[in-house]
């Protein structure tokens, strides 16, 4: 009998997320869950590891409701404190092992965590973060425990004596699926970063919806690239143990072909990817010396794929499904693109996900009709909570829906529907551009250079402009060996776009910023 996945667990007065990961453990105790490096865990010794800490946390005193941050990389670790976090009763929050000191005793301060679980390589920013915080009664590291280096740090426990505990049955059961699973923190690239609070119901009905349309399967093998810590990351787990499938868990993709080689080695299904990624796969010379024809499916989110790496991908997978979507944290996913579209319409990322509804709103929110740009809102069980503790910038984002006592969300980004009702992205609403009085969008602008030939990646700005009021600036990077000049941008630019968008500034730099989940970070530019 093959592996059925828990959507409705009817055994249970309540179904909470880790219920997929002890179903799996149940039903496939033998089965390898998760690939680390050269280590291989089955879903029996992940599911006992996080019995074993989730006794742990209760030792340290976490109750229901509690928050657990973890600040850790991609590690088996992470994993099980993810799981472990929610058998405790409690709130997972994973934090970027980029970050700094600051802004960890922010995340700490911020959602009065309780324990705080992390590895030993970062024990200088842990020990500069901790003294900051108030509420930690615990602090769990892996690695080989150095206390010297954690002067400052209080309550240290190493990760294997938190082991010892009971791992035959997790702490009782307490949790409602309203109840809070995670606190996923915003890049805070405009502000202080804000908690996104979802619910165990909003993260089992996304999971539930993204594993149907994108027909996963027991035998999945996934490739695990993305930080944990970033939501499209950390579903790509939790999917993955729903289904019963295996993890291929990696830091970065750094360095490429050692990936490529692990993914053949590992006979990869699913290749969870951005841009940025692709854009580096794009430039590679050897990818036919790497036997990739296992890969069913490619995925991309946010904005939808620039066509040329669309092109690329086909080429390279040509046996694969390659999905454009659509989503943010606040959410999770809103749209997807089915394959069978993506030769029709390339440049849209979809229709909505099942068991969600989306419309576009003018700036007075009135609903507008197909080819009218507007703001996106959503409607479904994905949407947030809230803001953790931040009611007023909830407020602007959860707003009255269409059914008396229901709050939708208004997204911030503009976009627009086709007569199809298929979804167009067109960019952030703090990002428009206003030149000559016209709206520029610079995701138009960007997919139009992007097409280029040569083009590598590029980001476009409104700057200040005594005429214009602001004038499209592009940055540019160029694939290697490529030589251009601003002309040759512009020019190309005056085929492919109206005057008003064209760039009036074209800068060439080596390499554009980017956020620790690898999205392109506009504000660094000038």
């Amino acid at each position: 009998m093959s592996f059925a996945p828990p959507p409705d667990l009817h055994s249970l007065a309540t179904p909470l997320l880790h219920d997929y990961v002890e179903h799996a453990a149940q039903k496939l105790a033998s089965k390898v869950a998760l690939v680390v490096k050269k280590e291989r865990v089955t879903y029996e010794q992940l599911n006992q590891q996080a019995n074993a800490i989730a006794h742990a946390l209760v030792q340290a005193g976490v109750q229901r409701g509690d928050r657990v941050v973890v600040f850790a990389d991609n590690t088996v670790e992470t994993v099980v404190s993810f799981w472990a976090t929610l058998k405790a009763n409690a709130i997972i929050s994973i934090v970027n092992p980029l970050t700094k000191a600051d802004k960890l005793a922010y995340v700490l301060n911020d959602c009065r965590a309780k324990v705080m679980i992390t590895d030993m390589h970062l024990a200088a920013i842990v020990d500069e973060a901790a003294p900051k915080t108030t509420h930690l009664s615990r602090v769990i590291v892996s690695g080989a425990l150095d206390k010297a280096r954690l002067s400052n740090t209080k309550n240290v426990v190493a990760w294997s004596e938190a082991l010892q505990h009971e791992t035959k049955a997790p702490p009782k059961r307490q949790c409602l699926d309203i109840d809070l699973a995670a606190i996923i923190y915003t890049s805070g690239s405009t502000g202080d970063p804000k908690g996104v609070m979802l619910t165990h119901r909003n993260m089992l009905t996304a999971c539930a919806s993204i594993s149907t349309y994108l027909e996963l399967k027991e035998d999945e093998i996934i490739l695990g690239i993305l930080p944990l810590a970033f939501d499209y990351g950390l579903y790509q787990m939790i999917m993955c143990f729903r289904m019963g499938g295996r993890l291929v868990l990696e830091r970065s993709f750094a360095f490429p072909a050692a990936v490529l080689k692990l993914m053949a080695e590992e006979k990869v299904t699913g290749f969870p990817g951005v841009p940025t990624i692709y854009a580096i796969l794009a430039e590679m010379k050897n990818l036919k010396d790497f036997d990739l024809s296992t890969i069913r499916y490619v995925t991309n989110t946010a904005a939808a794929l620039p066509v040329k790496h669309i092109t690329m991908l086909r080429e390279l997978f040509p046996q694969a499904r390659v999905y454009s979507m659509y989503g943010l944290t606040e959410c999770k996913r809103c749209t997807y693109l089915p394959y069978k579209d993506i030769d029709r319409k390339p440049t849209s990322v979809g229709i909505a996900i099942p068991n969600t509804e989306l419309w576009i709103v003018d700036e007075n929110g009135n609903k507008v009709g197909p080819d009218t740009v507007g703001q996106l809102v959503i409607r479904g069980a994905t949407v947030m909570k809230g803001y953790w503790e931040k009611p007023e910038q909830t407020a602007e984002k959860l707003k009255p829906g269409p059914i008396p006592g229901e709050q939708v969300l208004y997204t911030g980004d503009f976009c627009k529907l086709d007569d199809e009702g298929y979804l167009y992205f067109v960019g952030r609403m703090d990002d428009i551009i206003k030149s000559r009085g016209e709206k520029v969008a610079p995701k138009e602008v960007e997919a139009a250079i992007f097409n280029i030939k040569g083009v590598k990646e590029c980001a476009v700005i409104g700057v200040a402009d005594e005429i214009l009021g602001q004038a499209v600036k592009a940055f540019v990077v160029l694939e290697q060996g490529v030589q251009m000049t601003d002309k040759d941008i512009i020019k190309e630019c005056q085929k492919r776009l109206e005057n008003f968008m064209v760039p009036k500034h074209v800068e060439f730099i080596a390499e554009l910023p980017k956020t620790t989940t690898g999205k392109i970070k506009k504000t660094g530019l000038k």
